[in-house]
């Protein structure tokens, strides 16, 4: 008598799929409790197909058949994410509640990170997964806020996106960046003081002035940022020219 085995996978489109259909169920749910409009249901639906087919394209590009815990507490700040999206897409939607939504997902933020690591599971995938679903909820929290107080509020959310445009004409801005604490602390100052000026809890004049604020600081950390890059940058282009400096000469010689 001969045993075999068989190994099962699981493919990497069915947990995107999965996803997709609890996007559509937290699309349902908000359409029943506070109705969504048909800009609100059409910014949903496509938040959810565009993020759920991106991740599966990044997960079958990784090798990977599955999220792991990790990966799947940012998926659900992701399908939060898309709740938000929908709401601020609906005129009169209730700010408190919006607020509410993105408040959850902006507390699960440094879970996904503290699971990753207890867990031994950190990827590139998590850590990119993690960062574009924080700079989405940051620009749909700042066009809320751009609806209220001015669209200039709207170069918070965008500031990341054209970094991004930036280096692809200029790409010594895609080198590595050194940690750094204040860069951290900026990043979540801007989704606490989103959330806050969303409330409508606070007078006009000191939601602009909060608003203001969280574009400076986000001015001076990309700023810092950028100047770091590009001497980095020409430091790197002064040892390629001094390393083959001697190697032509060499060659004259020979």
């Amino acid at each position: 008598m001969t045993f075999s085995t068989a190994t099962t996978t699981t493919s990497p489109y069915r947990t995107p799929l999965a996803g997709f259909a609890a996007q559509l169920l937290l699309l349902g749910v908000l359409a029943v409790s506070v109705g969504l409009s048909t800009w609100g249901w059409l910014a949903g639906v496509a938040y959810g197909a565009v993020l759920c087919g991106l991740l599966s394209f990044a997960l079958q590009r990784a090798g990977m058949n599955r999220l792991g815990w990790a990966n799947a507490v940012t998926f659900g700040r992701a399908i939060l994410t898309g709740g938000v999206t929908a709401m601020v897409f609906t005129p009169g939607a209730p700010a408190l509640l919006l607020v509410a939504i993105a408040a959850v997902a902006l507390a699960m933020d440094g879970v996904d990170g503290q699971v990753a690591r207890r867990t031994g599971t950190t990827t590139t995938l998590g850590a990119r997964f993690d960062m574009e679903v924080d700079a989405f909820l940051i620009l749909v929290l700042s066009i809320f806020a751009a609806t209220q107080y001015g669209w200039w509020a709207l170069a918070i959310g965008a500031f990341r996106y054209v970094f991004v445009a930036a280096s692809w004409a200029l790409p010594w801005l895609n080198a590595t960046l050194p940690p750094r604490f204040g860069r951290k602390v900026v990043a979540a100052q801007q989704g606490v003081m989103l959330a806050v000026v969303g409330s409508g809890l606070l007078p006009g004049w000191l939601a602009v002035a909060a608003l203001a604020v969280a574009l400076g600081s986000l001015t001076w950390s990309f700023g810092r940022d950028i100047v770091w890059l590009h001497q980095a940058s020409r430091i790197r282009s002064a040892a390629r020219s001094r390393w083959s400096a001697p190697h032509r000469e060499h060659a004259l010689v020979g």
